[in-house]
């Protein structure tokens, strides 16, 4: 199996920093494009900088650090240690940046595959690596959106915004929801017969050109789970621990901007938890975005899902959001991936 990962063309191979700016210029283009139609001359006038404002805004950063916290915790975990921290940390800043200048749709999974792979880990095991990191992922949506409704209330979640934004809510949420059955009964039940479905399902003719790659997935799932089947029930409970630390830090953030910029009367208990449940459907419903990191969709969706619990300048506070959240990945990742590249070149 590490022999057919291997014969795989890299994902570095032609990597140039023409080909890095092109998803990072579509995606700032996205976001340009909206705020220049919803800005007014007036636009950041609500925004007075004192030292509450200061304050929260440290408290948004330090929640973006718990997220990164999280995941690289997390990713040690799966590893057995065998990763260390700054092997952690370079995995998931380039993870991170990859997610950022592709569709939310494709996300930077495959090639944090690659990424995984070439911090020491072998293809198979890192195969497995990223593969359970995506299954807890997905878990901790598929647990947290109904416990969101059920505990907030459905008119809480949706009762002001679009019903185009609804249905991209569920479709997005019954694709997630289909995904984690699908990798459960693979990775916890019938592995083999897993595969055998994948490589049936492309026997179609549109389908059959993957099918070799399909077949080595399908091999990575059967020993992916003959490893994390073996599991005790407490390593899971520490993983799925580190995946809720890291999304639920992410959906705060906005919590603090909010409070950072219109004071803690703006924000009662309810309204925290209001849109503490709106961030994680948005999220949800990012997965159909088309542009680069959902840039443009993510500031459409925030401004949808939002507005009502912001008292003024909704596209503002959603600027100062993706600064905070997704274009320091940006610069991290561009600055981190030539000299991780050439580091792997030379060896």
């Amino acid at each position: 199996m590490a022999k057919i990962i291997e014969e795989r063309p890299a994902p570095l191979q032609g990597l140039s920093s023409w080909k890095i700016s092109i998803p990072i210029l579509i995606g700032l283009a996205a976001t340009a494009w909206l705020f220049s139609r919803e800005y007014q001359p007036e636009t950041f006038d609500a925004f007075v900088f004192t030292r509450n404002t200061i304050i929260w805004l440290i408290v948004a950063a330090l929640f973006m650090a718990g997220r990164d916290f999280g995941y690289i915790v997390r990713i040690r975990l799966l590893s057995d240690g065998d990763l260390s921290w700054s092997a952690a940390f370079r995995i998931i800043m380039l993870w991170e940046f990859a997610s950022a200048v592709t569709p939310s749709a494709i996300g930077g999974t495959s090639v944090a595959l690659f990424f995984v792979n070439r911090e020491g880990i072998s293809a198979g095991r890192s195969t497995g690596i990223v593969m359970v990191t995506s299954f807890l992922d997905e878990v901790y949506f598929a647990l947290m959106f109904p416990v969101i409704i059920f505990s907030i209330g459905y008119s809480n979640i949706f009762g002001d915004v679009t019903t185009a934004v609804v249905s991209a809510a569920w479709i997005a949420y019954a694709i997630k929801f289909a995904y984690i059955l699908l990798l459960s009964y693979g990775m916890f039940v019938n592995p083999r017969g897993l595969k055998w479905l994948l490589l049936t399902i492309f026997r179609l003719p549109f389908l059959r050109r993957w099918r070799t790659d399909i077949a080595t997935v399908g091999q990575d799932i059967v020993q992916t789970a003959r490893y994390f089947r073996s599991w005790p029930l407490r390593k899971w409970l520490r993983a799925f621990a580190a995946t809720f630390l890291s999304w639920t830090s992410r959906y705060w953030v906005v919590n603090a901007l909010i409070i950072a910029f219109f004071g803690l009367h703006s924000m009662g208990l309810l309204d925290n938890l209001i849109v503490f449940g709106r961030q994680l459907v948005m999220w949800i419903t990012m997965l159909v975005a088309p542009t680069p990191g959902g840039a443009g969709f993510a500031e459409y969706a925030f401004r949808e899902f939002l507005s009502s619990y912001i008292p003024t300048s909704p596209m503002a506070l959603a600027f100062c959001w993706r600064l905070i959240s997704y274009y320091p990945y940006l610069i991290v990742g561009a600055i981190l991936l030539p000299r991780w590249a050439g580091s792997y070149i030379k060896k």
